[in-house]
């Protein structure tokens, strides 16, 4: 026995040398699929055909205004997005569907990413459709397919790199790393979360191996392409005191929609769907304990890092919901595979995807009529509610203005509390014959004060006028803003104030007390 302990030891001890990796090599991908095509194809034609119902988002009045101001960076985003609606405003003006449009595309290359990672998973052709419908039938693809926003590009950035990295786990060439360095590094012109992915996929590494990776000259490659292509992005922020520390500091406090703690905490269970959260549960269990997955478990060490980072600090639930994508992919493997060869389990999974469909459906798309909208939509999707009203809105605005002496009309100008008030303006305010809006909020700020002779303001957005005594010394109410809905929106019903008298010059007050993030 000793002499064959002996053996043992001496035979293993070359391979050690000759670099046998510290994990074997996950089993390889599964065969092409068609279906996962026509499903983000499906759900790229849904969002077109309803992308011109209701309205625009206050944060698309904000990117076309940004878009009107483009930068190379903005207080809380990059310039990606506003560029984007400029464009898209620039060729059909006022067109909801070509703003929308490429949210939609968008959406549909996220649903192919999960089926993709699914695949990498060795998913067979079924599965991998099946990946591809809880991907399209989620919370976060539909709810971010259907407006324009940062959220969107963000999601497919974390998938595409996400995809990248499994390919990196799964055949250890360290050249995915410059493809995943690439990905998060374009995605810094658009928001800064993919550092936050950074960060998660190296701890995963660190945590779960293959460590070698962390000492592979392609990976430190990677590492100095992303730091140059995140350095225009980060050297904005530097000149500018890194103002998305202050936005970040407002989300904390629970002073942003799906922001706090615990309403982060929530959202997890629900941004996919809670009928498909034991799916990606079972995913993260199989990518932390499954040994033929073991070269993939620093996947799922990210995304616990990644999420317990998101709590710590307090931001925003759905910063990490690209990840939940991943573990449902994964899941989706366990699921079929639970499912192969029972017919009742299988149409329990089908019901899964019925019924998130379903659901997210009528909850975060615009299917239901906006003047009937119910509560529980709204109280659901803070979003839906911010979509509806606002040439309405305007027109609040345009009959408290039509009521001024002339003399005050020359000198009046709009001061939002938010920055989709003041694009609301900017939009809808030239054919109702309003003055410029101007608000301190974010980089609107940045885009102008108001004149030195602007001494007479109608406010909106500020629900109480406390602020404004502050900077004039005449503030009473003039009308209230009606939408012409009964829908429960930051907007409708809130007070609009006209506000005489200023106490101070606008360049001694706009930085210092009107300026504001959240």
């Amino acid at each position: 026995m000793v002499a064959l302990d002996n053996v043992r030891v001496t035979t293993a001890t070359p391979q050690a040398r000759t670099g046998t990796p510290e994990h074997p090599p996950p089993s390889g991908p599964g065969p092409r699929a068609a279906g996962p095509w026509l499903v983000a194809g499906a759900v790229t034609l849904v969002l077109l055909a309803l992308a011109a119902r209701y309205g625009y988002h206050r944060d698309e009045l904000y990117f076309l205004l940004a878009g009107d101001h483009l930068d190379w960076g903005y207080v809380d985003q990059g310039p990606l997005v506003p560029a984007l609606a400029r464009l898209a405003d620039t060729v059909a003006p006022g067109n909801l569907l070509v703003l929308r449009t490429p949210s939609a595309l968008l959406a549909g290359g996220a649903v192919l990413l999960v089926a993709a990672i699914a695949r990498q998973f060795g998913a067979d052709r079924s599965t991998q459709t099946f990946a591809a419908l809880l991907g399209a039938t989620s919370g976060i693809v539909l709810s971010t397919g259907h407006l324009l926003s940062t959220t969107t590009v963000d999601l497919v950035v974390w998938l595409a790199a996400a995809l990248c990295t499994v390919l990196l786990l799964r055949t250890g060439d360290g050249r995915w790393a410059l493809a995943v360095a690439l990905v998060l590094g374009v995605g810094m012109a658009n928001k800064l979360l993919p550092a936050l992915l950074a960060v998660g996929l190296v701890a995963g590494v660190a945590l779960a191996g293959p460590r070698r990776l962390l000492r592979d000259r392609w990976v430190l490659a990677a590492a100095g392409l992303y730091a140059l292509l995140a350095a225009a992005s980060l050297a904005w922020q530097a000149v500018n005191g890194f103002p998305q520390l202050g936005v970040a500091a407002t989300i904390a406090d629970g002073d942003s929609s799906y922001s706090g703690r615990l309403d982060a905490l929530l959202l997890h269970f629900v941004i996919i769907s809670p009928f498909v959260m034991p799916i990606w549960v079972a995913g993260l269990v199989a990518l932390l304990r499954r040994p033929q997955w073991r070269g993939h478990r620093a996947l799922g060490w990210a995304w616990l890092v990644v999420s317990g980072i998101v709590l710590l600090v307090g931001g925003k639930g759905y910063y990490d919901a690209p990840l939940l994508l991943v573990l449902t992919a994964a899941g989706a493997v366990i699921a079929a595979g639970w499912a192969a060869r029972d017919r009742v389990r299988r149409t329990l999974l089908a019901a899964v995807v019925v019924l998130a469909a379903t659901s997210n459906a009528v909850l975060l798309l615009p299917v239901l009529p906006a003047d009937r909208l119910p509560d529980f939509v709204v109280a659901v999707n803070y979003d839906a509610g911010e979509t509806i009203g606002w040439p309405a809105f305007a027109d609040s605005l345009a009959a408290v203005h039509r009521a001024l002496p002339p003399q005050e009309q020359a000198r009046a100008i709009i001061l939002t509390g938010n920055y989709g008030e003041a694009g609301a303006v900017a939009r809808y305010g030239p054919q109702r014959g309003l003055p410029a809006a101007y608000s301190g909020h974010n980089s609107v700020a940045d885009f102008g004060r108001p004149p030195d002779g602007a001494d007479v303001a109608i406010a909106v957005g500020w629900s109480r006028p406390d602020r404004l005594r502050a900077w004039f010394t005449d503030v009473t109410p003039a009308g209230r803003v009606d939408l012409g809905v009964a829908v429960d929106n930051d907007e409708n019903g809130g007070p609009i104030w006209l506000c005489r008298g200023l106490r101070r010059p606008w360049a001694d007050i706009w930085d210092t007390e009107v300026r504001h993030t959240g």
